[in-house]
């Protein structure tokens, strides 16, 4: 492997001392099987033989080309991480090693995962943000920019002054910072009446209440502007951690008549127009088939291929994704990313948690339904394996 990043760490206890690991592996993984971490192909790993010296003898694939020290792993009743020091390389696969450290999952793992054959099931039409838009800094990349803009452009005859902006990160305007802060709406029915300036309901700010005894002089400059009435709403987009951020706002002016709560109804509507029209000119689609490595009920382990698919899916937090099983209807399922890996081909294997689904009825039911058969064939296979082992 060249590179692995992983992003949702497990928690860990560490084990006491060598003693303690070599008694784990000895009654726990003596039928068990261990695996070389960070390998692509998932390789076995055997302990062949412990020495008086508490060194390992460990046996793997021939063909394995490890540099450095390994990481063996395996599953018990927990998840159970080895690093091992290679003391001595013996010959093709086999090595002399000695334990350095040694931990163990607080947590088993949830569910049950099996590797998939060839043909049961795919990974496809892929939903990747092209852009990370960092809405804490309020950074938005160029092309959103300009879909905004366009958006502005195509929407200005909606009243005599009609704006869209970004918020900035240091605003001075006090009504404006109180917009992006609270995510209400600014609604001022009769820029000339005291009481237009008071919040309708908590949906709205208080416009009275913010400038307090300088309410006058705010009614007076805008009377002087030739202003009728103000409505401000803020675009809220909601971000991968599925959090609600006021990253923008839409002004609306009119000079030459009043305008009724339904125009800001209006206006609302227009900004849930334009958070689509950003999230589609920021998402790419992907149909092309992709290897499901491995999966369980609340996960799985892609391996990406596609050129377009690697370019993004590494600087995303998850993407929505179908899964495809054989003679099944798709199933469509976000996923966070927890771990990615790249091999020596530059091919990119993703570990991704299911954290959702589509808004299709009763998916997630589905796709337990279609998995359950195959978990129970997979135990089959496991307690047979494991007994003959002991024959």
């Amino acid at each position: 492997m060249v590179k692995v990043e992983q992003r949702k760490l497990r928690n860990f206890n560490q084990f006491g001392t060598v003693d303690d690991v070599i008694d784990i592996l000895k009654e726990q993984f003596s039928t068990r099987k261990l695996y070389m971490k960070y390998d692509v192909d998932k390789r076995e790993v055997m302990i062949n033989e412990y020495n008086p010296d508490r060194t390992l003898m460990v046996v793997t694939d021939p063909n394995y080309k490890g540099t450095g020290d390994i990481i063996i792993y395996g599953l018990s009743d927990k998840y159970v991480e080895i690093d091992l020091e290679v003391i001595e390389t013996l010959g093709p696969g086999y090595y002399k090693c000695r334990i350095k450290s040694a931990r163990r999952a607080t947590e088993g793992r949830r569910d049950l995962r099996f590797k998939l054959n060839q043909g049961e099931a795919v990974a496809t039409n892929f939903r990747v943000s092209k852009h990370t838009i960092d809405l804490t800094r309020f950074n938005v990349p160029t092309s959103i920019k300009v879909v905004i803009d366009q958006f502005q452009s195509g929407n200005m005859k909606f009243c005599d002054i009609f704006k869209i902006d970004v918020f900035s990160l240091d605003n001075r305007d006090v009504v404006l910072k109180n917009i992006k802060n609270t995510g209400k709406t600014l609604f001022i029915e009769d820029v000339s009446n005291p009481e237009s300036y008071r919040a309708m309901t908590d949906d709205f700010i208080d416009i009275a209440g913010i400038y307090g005894s300088d309410l006058e002089k705010i009614i007076k400059r805008n009377v002087e502007k030739g202003f009728k009435s103000i409505i401000i709403v803020p675009v809220i987009y909601i971000t991968e951690d599925e959090n609600s951020v006021p990253f923008a706002y839409l002004q609306a002016i009119s000079k030459n008549e009043t305008m009724g709560i339904d125009r800001v109804i209006e206006l609302k509507d227009m900004s849930f127009k334009l958070v689509d029209r950003i999230r589609d000119a920021n998402t790419l689609l992907v149909s092309v088939h992709q290897q499901i490595v491995d999966i369980s009920r609340g996960g799985a382990k892609l391996k990406i291929t596609d050129n377009d698919l690697k370019k993004y899916i590494q600087k995303s937090k998850g993407f929505i994704f179908d899964i495809v099983f054989k003679l099944q209807a798709p199933l469509t399922i976000y996923g966070e990313i927890k771990s990615v890996s790249t091999d020596t081909d530059g091919d990119i294997l993703i570990g991704v948690d299911f954290e959702g689904n589509s808004s299709r009825k009763d998916e997630m039911k589905r796709f337990y339904d279609v998995l359950k058969p195959m978990e129970s064939e997979y135990k089959s296979r496991l307690i047979k394996s494991m007994r003959n082992s002991k024959k």
